[in-house]
């Protein structure tokens, strides 16, 4: 019995002695082995002068875009034009029906031919009516001075007058019926008219000069002057207008940031600009600012500028979309890779490398440019700064520079391709 307990004590002790030594082993193995200064790559702050850009989305117009309507109701018979094309103002583009214009100008025609006709007849019932006043007032002078002498009775002199009163009665029928007859003449060469500049506008000819849009209605569409859709429109897009609108904090710093005493100055003294198309690319001709809406958009809360861009090409179409890039100049600016930068809680942060060891500094950002952020405050021009790796370092790491400078860093920063 005692050699039993012996033994188990021995094994008891044996099996904590192995623990342990398995413990102290495995501490021994993860004990943090010893390491000298963290190799970095570090750049110097530099100043460069650098040109950023302010991007708006922009909807392109023609200089001039007008809407092609009908202005009579009628059955479109031609389609003069197609899409895409020039047309001169006044060329013709589309043709309509005037099948019943013509009936009505062959009826106002004669309407006219039969008021003329009456005319003839007025102007002959005054002739007879003035022949008969005229004969009327002859018989009157000739018995007055046979009444006045007794000769004859008073009874005679009455009825020739009563005969020249009736004559010039008549008279005045006959200049009335003929004024009637001449307005009768004016009303159907009027109607006439109306039918001609109806026939006329059977033909729906090009407001401007320009380029034809859409084409919405085609032969043997009804089309009308009360059409809500038009037929097509015609634009001018020798120049094109660009349209972008900036919200109210960026207007005042627009205003506030643009050399002049009145907006009219500050415009004179912008740049051109440059459009970015719809496909990345920039367009080969610049714009420029003309004008600014006199009042901020209460449903937006923006205010629309206008840029007006030359279009010799014609590569720009009404209806485009593009971006407007103003540019902001920063002369003599302090800059460092933007791969040497880092957020934390909304601050922007650098490590700064003093006496070999890594210190986080905050900076004031003023603008990035080309994977570039220029510095107002925080750092200055000859500081070495950590360029590449700041997430794996901590403030206060020792580390080990390996200087580059800026180019190298941005060219690293800049996209390969291969084939």
């Amino acid at each position: 019995m005692k050699e039993y307990s012996l033994l188990k004590f021995l094994v008891h002790n044996f099996g904590i002695l192995l623990i342990t030594s398995i413990i102290i082993a495995c501490n021994k193995n993860d004990a943090p082995a010893s390491s000298g200064p963290r190799e970095v790559v570090t750049v110097v702050a530099e100043n460069r002068d650098l040109e950023a850009y302010r991007s708006f989305p922009a909807s392109l117009e023609g200089r001039v875009s007008n809407e092609v309507r009908a202005k009579i109701q009628g059955y479109i018979t031609e389609v003069l034009v197609d899409e895409g094309q020039v047309v001169h103002q006044g060329q013709p583009l589309f043709r309509l029906e005037t099948n019943i214009l013509d009936e009505s100008a062959s009826a106002a025609r004669a309407g006219v031919g039969a008021a003329q006709s009456g005319v003839s007849a007025a102007e002959a019932n005054v002739s007879a009516a003035r022949a008969a006043v005229n004969a009327a007032q002859v018989e009157v002078d000739k018995l007055r001075p046979l009444v006045e002498r007794n000769i004859i009775s008073n009874v005679q002199l009455e009825t020739a007058m009563a005969n020249h009163a009736q004559a010039q009665a008549q008279l005045s029928q006959a200049l009335a019926a003929r004024q009637q007859a001449q307005a009768g003449v004016s009303q159907a060469r009027a109607n006439l008219q109306g039918v001609q500049e109806n026939i006329n506008f059977a033909v729906i000819r090009a407001p401007i000069s320009g380029i034809v849009g859409r084409i919405n209605l085609r032969t043997g569409s009804l089309v009308g002057p009360g059409d809500q859709t038009p037929i097509t429109s015609v634009s001018d897009t020798k120049e094109i207008f660009a349209y972008f609108s900036m919200n109210e904090r960026e207007y005042f710093d627009f205003l506030e940031d643009t050399e002049g005493e009145s907006l009219s100055q500050k415009l004179n003294h912008l740049s051109e600009v440059q459009l970015v198309l719809a496909n990345g690319a920039v367009y080969p001709h610049e714009g420029t600012i003309e004008a600014v809406t006199g009042q901020i958009n209460p449903q937006t809360g923006t205010i629309q500028f206008r840029v007006r861009i030359p279009n010799p090409q014609s590569f720009l179409s009404h209806g485009n979309t593009g971006t407007i890039r103003i540019p902001v100049p920063h002369p003599s600016s302090l800059i460092v890779p933007e791969s040497a930068t880092y957020e934390q809680q909304g601050m922007v942060y650098v490590y700064k490398v003093v006496q070999d060891t890594a210190r986080n500094q905050v900076i004031q950002v003023v603008d990035r440019v080309d994977n570039m952020v220029i510095v107002s405050s925080g750092i200055s021009r000859g500081d070495t700064v950590v360029a590449q790796g700041v997430a794996a370092i901590r403030p206060g790491t020792a580390v080990k520079k390996v200087h580059k400078s800026t180019d190298e860093i941005l060219k690293q920063l800049q996209p390969v391709f291969t084939d």
